[in-house]
């Protein structure tokens, strides 16, 4: 990237892409090879095994056919709308909001999420926005997920942006500006952001924001205001995603198993995108998204705003019978004898136990932040 480049597009490695872009990128998808054979493999598994040369062709012209209407990225978003009206018909028992209606559709927010799974989660947060008639919101997502770049360009087409996860020394301080500038950019240009409240998923259902992640907020800002004063322009408001069931949770369990265990818990090398997968197409059940009040006021510290963030998470998260079965309380007949069949899909023992766990934390959390703990 030139210096001039630079100069006039000073995101342009990290930003999504703007809507003069995508017809070259969408044209890139169609000839690429990898992203025709993951396509061909998910939506003809079996067929795709042993006449994927006769399989891959007629799936080229039916994606080309498909986005050929696209010309700008509301477009593509409209296309990601009728797969995502498709996946919660089959996936889910219902989908509801709350808070909603305390947002101005006027204004742009910082949303901080709590993290559950991969692509679900902004997902369900721009359903719902998108719902109400409201703009959709520019996702923040890790570059540890982008390894392949057709993967970067399908994420980036639909409004995300790249937290550079792999930079160190210097490079991370340059990227962390860089990040913290483009966020506080956003929102004064009127533009919502999704992101998670730390990096990586709650996996034990404990959700913690990461004081961390809030200074690199305020990296780009500490020459021109207070870190208060750099709250109230970013507009924050925290997010409480719960899924009835999480159709990550036996991988989750036997991730935190092993590491209890002593053991290295080796990832593999595309256990993340097999991840996102199982996120879309698994069953969630019931599945609630929300908003809490925009945060106002003085935080002079960064772990100040954290317990904040992390009190209205707790209190607003909606509690499934799945939570309250595994801590211990009242729950229909027919609801506990659902999660006691869910849980026997891993073995007994620590990885039950664990299992059991990250659906029972978020009533304790909750608990204990409505005092009766």
């Amino acid at each position: 990237m030139s210096e001039l480049d630079l100069v006039n597009d000073p995101y342009q490695a990290i930003r999504p892409y703007r809507d003069d872009e995508v017809g070259e990128i969408l044209t890139g998808l169609i000839y690429n090879d990898e992203f025709v054979r993951a396509i061909t493999h998910y939506q003809f598994p079996r067929l795709s095994e042993w006449a994927g040369w006769v399989v891959r062709p007629i799936v080229r012209i039916l994606l080309a056919a498909r986005i050929g209407d696209v010309s700008d990225v509301h477009d593509f978003q409209k296309l990601v709308a009728n797969y995502m009206a498709k996946m919660i018909s089959r996936t889910t028992t219902r989908l509801t909001c709350s808070g909603i209606e305390q947002l101005d559709e006027e204004e742009a927010y910082l949303f901080v999420s709590n993290h559950r799974d991969i692509a679900m989660d902004p997902a369900f947060v721009n359903w719902v926005r998108y719902q109400y008639g409201m703009s959709t919101v520019r996702i923040a997502i890790g570059d540890n997920l982008l390894r392949k770049p057709y993967i970067s360009d399908l994420m980036r087409l639909n409004k995300s942006f790249i937290v550079n996860r792999s930079a160190r020394g210097r490079e991370m301080m340059t990227a962390l500006n860089q990040l913290s500038a483009y966020i506080d950019h956003s929102i004064q240009s009127g533009h919502s952001i999704w992101i998670a409240q730390r990096e990586g998923r709650a996996k034990d259902g404990n959700d913690r924001t990461d004081p961390a992640l809030l200074k690199m907020f305020y990296m780009s800002q500490r020459k021109q205001r207070s870190f208060s004063e750099a709250v109230e322009r970013l507009n924050i408001v925290p997010v409480s995603i719960s899924y009835e069931y999480d159709p990550c949770d036996a991988n989750k369990a036997k991730e935190l198993a092993a590491k209890a265990s002593g053991g290295i818990y080796q990832k593999a090398e595309f256990e993340d995108i097999d991840s996102i997968v199982k996120g879309i197409t698994g069953d969630k059940g019931h599945v609630h998204v929300a908003f809490g009040t925009p945060l106002k006021g003085d935080f002079e510290t960064p772990e100040q705003l954290a317990l904040e963030i992390d009190r209205q998470i707790y209190l607003n998260y909606h509690l499934h019978p799945s939570n309250l079965a595994a801590a211990g309380e009242t729950v229909a007949d027919a609801d506990l004898a659902r999660f006691n069949s869910h849980l026997e899909r891993v073995s007994e023992g620590p990885e039950r136990e664990i299992m059991k766990q990250m659906y029972a934390n978020p009533v304790f959390n909750q608990r204990r932040a409505q005092g009766e703990v």
